[in-house]
């Protein structure tokens, strides 16, 4: 399994290993013991699975707040995409800046955000399945949002003259300027 640290603290892309023959392969997505190894110990309590059937799907930025944060190890069941972690820990040096990764079934690669991020992904197929663990169980009354095309972030989508496909709600997010984040930034 290899482990990547991205620019933005505590965000890492995971690549594990696959060993394939004329039959497909085999890959073990998960190991608690490869990421304590690398100083991650995050517990995961549930598993989401979400299909978007538009290319050009946009879902997020989200968040839950404590206490009920969450960390998220995201992967791409079948399809591709393009995921997204925004810092929006108060105090951070990388304090609304963004890191994205490919994420796609050939690939394999997964993306570790952690509490502190707002979370978000565009589809680049149709039909395009995300698959993610979380450190705490889902509390509607903790969810928070920034807007997908804040311009204060200015995250490139890669979509062209592509319109995005939004739900009201990541239609109608708040920008970042105006969050009053619940995280801080507690250095390294």
């Amino acid at each position: 399994m290899k482990i990547e640290q991205t620019p933005l603290s505590g965000v890492f892309v995971i690549t594990p290993a696959r060993f394939g023959d004329h039959r497909g392969f085999f890959s073990e997505s998960y190991s608690s013991k490869a990421l304590v190894e690398h100083g991650i110990s995050t517990q995961f309590v549930q598993d989401n699975h979400s299909l978007s059937m538009t290319q050009g799907t946009i879902r997020g930025l989200h968040f839950q707040a404590p206490p009920h944060a969450q960390d998220k190890l995201v992967r791409c069941g079948r399809g591709a995409l393009f995921d997204v972690a925004v810092d929006i820990r108060n105090g951070s040096p990388t304090y609304g800046q963004w890191y994205g990764a490919e994420l796609s079934f050939e690939n394999g690669k997964q993306m570790l955000v952690p509490a502190g991020f707002a979370h978000g992904f565009v589809t680049r197929a149709p039909e395009t399945e995300i698959i993610y663990k979380c450190s705490d169980y889902y509390a509607q009354e903790t969810e928070g949002a920034v807007a997908w095309d804040d311009p204060q972030v200015e995250i490139d989508w890669g979509l062209g003259v592509m319109t995005p496909v939004l739900s009201d709600k990541d239609a109608n997010a708040p920008s970042l300027a105006d969050l009053n984040s619940p995280f801080t930034f507690e250095g390294v």
